[in-house]
């Protein structure tokens, strides 16, 4: 019997690995409709209360951006896009405004303070500077005065909201296409490595990974925050509307395109199985109704650091890697205790998030 199971973990290893190749990412459908969707959205005009206009500045992420190898199976669901306005930014309380910005950004941006909540990982926006241009890129700064935070109200009110993403659908059964879903995401630019992830880029690693190039390539790529509230306050108007989080959707970008093959498609993997036997129906990153692609992605950030190369790669058994990391997802539910890859003191499973116990039982049960 146990040598029966060998021969399908070969046969199911052997096929994957010869049906994973990477990917020309420029001819896919995906990667196609979310840089038409960029495209779009960079033609789109906001203008504030001075009626001057302002563009979107646009960021495919999400399974697209991630994934450099092509499975048998479909691996990209929904296309996320963020997108930024050129004239809001976000630092971190108490540290000086900046006086040099990148060219995407307007000659007048209101700089806003990026200020804790009690939750780890959800913060405020408070408006605390006002930057002019005076040159090429160099700005003077106006103190503002405190008080007013920044609304992460949508910019678009009749579109499906899910999280903080505008859902647009498009396809249907009806005309025999595959319905693809586009999330857009609103956020605000945040340039610098957040404090509340100071730690991420200085622990310590026993096998080196991420490397240090890839460190610092994370790091300089800061991060940003988006729209949307913790699932505790969703129903307190005021709360709602005042709440943001921080993403980390470039880190991971850069992460996960730093992972050998043999990762992402465990990953992808993970993913599959997780989203075949309904243990998930949302992909609402951190913070989901049950068990979400994020909690995958964190599973997988981990493993990738705490367990040595060869742990992937000396006699690859890619069934027995899935089926040992999805035991300790298993223990993560059973002791409700999922760490943030990045925000050290944050929490991904709580009372919130989802039953605990029920999601834990029908995982076990399968």
């Amino acid at each position: 019997m146990m040598s029966c199971e060998l021969d399908l973990n070969d046969i199911v290893t052997e096929f994957l690995l010869n049906t994973c190749r990477p990917c020309q990412r420029s001819q896919s459908k995906h990667a196609v409709w979310a840089a038409l969707c960029c495209s779009v959205l960079t033609t789109w005009r906001l203008r504030d209360e001075e009626d001057t206009e302002h563009i979107l500045i646009p960021l495919t992420t999400g399974s697209a951006a991630e994934f450099y190898i092509e499975p048998m199976l479909p691996h990209v669901g929904d296309i996320e896009v963020m997108f930024h306005r050129d004239d809001q930014l976000a630092i971190p309380r108490g540290h000086p405004p900046p006086t040099h910005l990148p060219a995407e950004f307007h000659n007048y941006v209101q700089v806003h303070e990026i200020i804790d909540s009690h939750l780890p990982g959800y913060v405020y926006l408070g408006l605390r500077y006002l930057l002019t241009e005076c040159s090429d890129d160099n700005y003077n700064a106006l103190e503002h005065g405190r008080g007013l935070y920044l609304s992460n109200e949508p910019v678009c009110r009749v579109a499906e909201i899910h999280g903080p993403a505008l859902v647009a659908r498009h396809g249907s059964p009806q005309n025999n296409s595959i319905p693809l879903s586009i999330d857009l995401v609103r956020c605000v630019r945040y340039l610098s490595w957040p404090p509340q992830a100071a730690s991420w880029p200085t622990r310590h690693r026993n096998y080196g990974c991420p490397d240090s190039a890839t460190l610092n390539r994370v790091v300089n790529n800061g991060c940003d925050v988006v729209g949307v509230a913790h699932r505790q306050y969703r129903q307190d108007e005021r709360m709602s509307e005042r709440q943001w989080r921080l993403s980390f959707s470039r880190a991971e970008i850069v992460l996960i395109n730093s992972w050998m093959p043999v990762q992402q498609i465990v990953y992808h993997v993970l993913r599959y199985f997780i989203k075949t036997e309904r243990l998930t129906d949302c992909a609402d990153n951190f913070g989901a109704g049950t068990l979400s692609n994020y909690h995958i992605k964190t599973l997988m950030l981990w493993a990738c650091e705490l367990k040595p190369r060869s742990w992937w790669t000396d006699d690859v058994d890619l069934v027995r890697v899935c089926v040992q990391l999805l035991h300790d997802l298993a223990e993560w539910l059973t002791y409700r205790q999922c760490r943030h890859y990045f925000i050290s003191n944050c929490n991904l499973i709580d009372n919130y998030s989802f039953s605990v116990t029920n999601v834990r039982d029908k995982f076990v049960n399968r």
